[in-house]
């Protein structure tokens, strides 16, 4: 596995405390005088942002492998999403073409809702959205593949 490593950017010079008439501490004073660029050394600092960029492990240090519970709580959240999407898509799928599908309590006081959900537009898309769900589950399930 790739982890990023920091590129630090180029530095530019900048003045010394002593040039920019700045002290370090403020409790000393600034000499008012021209200022003698060889008494302290100039100060690097710092332009622009760091880089994130991937790059190969050392050759000494290999990747640790994933501890026991780290794979089976990737695995228990696998299933979980399989079992979850499988059973949504298959209600998605069957219960649109089923009598409570419009004649439930909900959809009784709303006569133009119950008209919609019960055309066939909506049923079928519906539908589709199930066997889309379907597919994503199973997609998941098929292409499952555990990290060493």
């Amino acid at each position: 596995m790739f982890s990023p490593r920091l590129h630090r950017a180029p530095m530019r010079h900048c003045p010394s405390a002593a040039e920019s008439r700045v002290t370090l501490d403020p409790k000393l004073p600034v000499a008012n005088g021209p200022a003698a660029p060889s008494q302290t050394p100039p100060v690097e600092v710092e332009t622009g942002a760091a880089l994130m960029e991937p790059h190969e492990p050392e050759p000494g240090k290999e990747a640790r492998p994933a501890s026991s519970l780290h794979r089976w709580m990737h695995r228990s959240s696998v299933f979980f999403f399989v079992l979850l999407s499988a059973t949504a898509g298959v209600l998605l799928l069957i219960l649109p073409w089923t009598p409570e599908w419009t004649d439930n309590y909900l959809l009784l006081s709303f006569p133009w809702l119950r008209t919609f959900f019960s055309s066939g537009f909506c049923r079928g898309l519906c539908s589709g959205l199930g066997l889309l769900d379907i597919w994503i589950g199973f997609w998941e399930a098929f292409h499952y593949h555990e990290h060493n």
